[in-house]
């Protein structure tokens, strides 16, 4: 069995606390960019945020509308199950 190896990112939490996370995907959406990051310590622990591009350089930010969110996370779905990993 041949390991995977990931991007890792550590983000700080609303309370200052540092987490690592994986990226497991980074992709396209109307325009915008979109990574969806998964828990080193809870791999059952998975979520999408925005990628924000300004000049200072990108940064990740939270969706705020839920069905945004939805659409994101259920196009991702599609994809993986369109084109497995082997």
């Amino acid at each position: 069995m041949s390991e995977v190896y990931r991007d890792k990112i550590v983000v700080k939490d609303e309370n200052g606390d540092e987490k690592e996370f994986s990226i497991e995907a980074l992709f396209d959406m109307k325009e915008k960019t979109y990574a969806l990051l998964r828990s080193e310590q809870d791999q059952n622990d998975a979520f999408v945020m925005q990628v924000e591009n300004t000049e200072d350089g990108q940064y990740l930010t939270g969706i705020k509308n839920p069905s945004e969110r939805d659409m994101v996370l259920d196009a991702y779905e599609i994809a993986v199950d369109a084109n497995p990993a082997e």
